[in-house]
């Protein structure tokens, strides 16, 4: 039961209502063909108006896409009046863009054919069932953005027509042979290098340090040697899985009878028809069905509509809510009936009621299992949050303790050991529960025990109320307490010191070819060879691959740090060619390629802006 508790946010039925939402946002652009311009617009550009109408359902698309994506954390973000502002112009700023992009994509004549059209409709991922185009889910899913499939065809045309500028864009940047080349050598270069390392944690060893020393560093790094602050919490935890609710006989057909279209299939008619543009041309099409033409291939040879001729006419199952008004009023009762010539809004129509089914509704004895399951977690829900209502009075009435809470919740408060901010219990590592403990409306005065916190959800099905039992503030750790620390930092910069400044005496004998002697007296030499790629996670790639090439027969020298802030001396010996293989080289290239495009999208996009006249409309900047 509780599994369906905690994941009822991912019914089928949300996920559905989610998906139209997510067609709607992926096909936005529709409005612009059936929202009119009106005085209140958002702006202007270059005189083609971008309606209020249309902004706010960019603007409400952009929500629906932001809420699905990031969920819990949408509704924290939407509370904030500067997030929602900054949404609100992005999506203006965007609507603005796209109307450029489409004026200049006219401007210079390019055109997406119909059979173009027609094949992106047929390869949207959302009008197909098993990979294979849906008429049915695409009838269904055009009627419930209300728009016809003329309208849907316009606004996909347009985008298709903007798709095509910005990949003349991308296409029209590329690498010559010769730089491709001498990239990939500079990339797959490898360098041979020596190592020497000056260990500082030897030389920390060695170091003396003074009191004033110690005194020094102390007061220059208080901060560093602080107590975390630190809590003590007792708490209850109401969770809706301990809410064992018995369901009756009924209860069970009650809950059946007020749900019954849950299990009710509505009746479905299955038409066909064929479109014309003229009421004559439909007349013409009427005769010849009425002389026992064929209706498939008079809609393939004939019908205007691209997406049903393509399949003999046929719309697939409707059922009265996805249905045209015009199929409604044509009043076909039998299998395989003609209407007359039907005018509609995309032209003229003849329609014929190929099948039909009756309403079916499941029996009560096929989904009573199904029903117990959801009675059994609506009263558990019910009986949960009464039982928060309880608790949570209780622990506001006596607001000195739990102990009237414990009643109310029929169990007994646990209490925690100490902890901080980066070690919250696991029980209670939720976000809103660390608000409340860290946020300090409940500790008292002089950091004693403050109120009961309010009733604490978390994801649903789970509550919590609890109060500070003890509190620690923050507080600097005195100097006798973190001396032995104190100490071995001290140790530890001074060795840092010194090391930094041996390895540079010794990297000065180095450059004047006196490095032998020197290292000798260091007691220090040179490890063996080893090859480096700039790919490398080894710590002193960097610093290698910024080194000087060598002269021939000689080596060149710096110095860096490794992960354990050692020192190190560094001899470059040689540098060598690598080798890249075709198809990553083909991929660099690429990569590049692409990155330059985008630099030349932006700068067209910078360019149109610059030039066009935008007025912005008042609209554009409420919440």
């Amino acid at each position: 039961m509780m599994d369906n508790l905690r994941s009822a946010a991912n019914h089928v039925v949300l996920k559905v209502i989610l998906g139209l939402i997510i067609v709607s946002f992926v096909l936005t652009g529709v409005g612009n063909y059936l929202i009119g311009g009106d005085n209140n617009y958002a702006a202007k550009v270059n005189g083609q108006e971008i309606s209020r109408a249309q902004f706010e359902n960019d603007v409400a698309n952009e929500r629906n896409r932001q809420q699905q994506q990031l969920g819990e954390r949408f509704s924290e973000l939407a509370g904030n009046d500067g997030y929602m502002s900054a949404m609100r112009q992005q999506v203006l700023q965007r609507a603005i863009d796209e109307v450029l992009l489409s004026q200049y994509a006219k401007e210079l004549g390019l055109n997406i054919s119909d059979d173009q059209v027609k094949q992106a409709i047929f390869s949207e991922p959302a009008f197909q069932s098993n990979g294979k185009f849906d008429n049915e889910r695409y009838n269904a899913i055009i009627s419930n953005m209300r728009i016809t499939p003329d309208q849907y065809a316009q606004a996909l045309r347009k985008q298709l027509t903007t798709q095509q500028l910005a990949g003349a864009i991308v296409g029209s940047d590329f690498l010559l042979p010769g730089e491709t080349e001498s990239l990939a050598a500079l990339v797959t270069q490898q360098r041979v290098v020596r190592e020497a390392t000056v260990n500082v944690n030897a030389l920390a060893q060695k170091q003396q340090v003074s009191d004033d020393e110690i005194k020094a560093y102390y007061e220059q790094n208080k901060t560093r040697f602080m107590a975390p602050e630190q809590y003590r919490v007792s708490y209850i935890k109401l969770d809706a899985a301990s809410m064992n609710e018995e369901v009756s006989d009924a209860e069970i057909q009650s809950w059946y009878d007020q749900n019954r279209a849950q299990f009710t299939q509505p009746a479905r008619y299955r038409y066909s028809v064929i479109q014309t543009k003229s009421d004559a041309d439909a007349k013409a099409v009427l005769d010849v069905l009425n002389k026992g033409g064929d209706f498939a291939t008079l809609a393939k040879e004939k019908s205007t509509d691209i997406i049903s001729a393509r399949n003999g006419g046929d719309m697939g199952w409707l059922e009265a809510s996805t249905m045209p008004d015009e199929l409604k009023n044509a009043n076909l009762t039998e299998k395989g009936q003609l209407s007359g010539v039907i005018k509609s809004s995309v032209g003229f129509l003849v329609a014929r009621l190929d099948d039909m089914q009756p309403e079916q509704v499941k029996p009560l004895a096929e989904v009573r299992n199904d029903i117990i399951g959801k009675v059994k977690q609506e009263k558990a829900l019910d009986a949960y949050y009464a039982l928060q209502q309880k608790v949570s009075d209780a622990a506001s009435n006596d607001n000195e303790s739990l102990a009237s809470a414990e009643q109310a919740a029929g169990v007994k408060a646990v209490e925690t050991g100490w902890f901080g901010r980066d070690n919250l219990p696991q029980e209670l590592n939720f976000k809103p529960v660390a608000d409340a403990i860290f946020g300090g409306s409940l500790v008292g005065v002089n950091n004693t025990p403050g109120s009961n916190s309010d009733i604490i959800t978390v994801d649903g099905d789970r509550a919590f109320v609890l109060r500070v039992a003890e509190h620690k503030p923050e507080a600097e750790k005195p100097l006798e307490q973190v001396r032995n620390e104190v100490v071995v930092a001290v140790q530890r910069q001074k060795a840092e010191q010194q090391a930094k400044a041996d390895a540079d005496k010794l990297l000065a004998a180095l450059k004047k070819g006196e490095g032998d002697s020197a290292l000798a007296a260091a007691n220090l030499s040179f490890g063996q060879p080893k090859t480096l790629s700039r790919t490398d996670q080894d710590p002193m790639t960097q610093t290698v691959f910024d080194l000087p090439l060598p002269e021939k027969g000689k080596s060149s020298y710096g110095v860096g740090n490794d992960m354990q802030g050692n020192v190190v001396l560094i001899a470059l010996d040689a540098v060598r060619s690598g080798e890249m293989p075709a198809e990553q080289k083909k991929a660099m290239a690429q990569g590049l390629t692409q990155n330059n495009a985008q630099i030349t999208f932006e700068a067209l996009m910078d360019s149109l802006r610059k030039s066009a006249k935008i007025k912005l409309g008042n609209i554009a900047t409420q919440q």
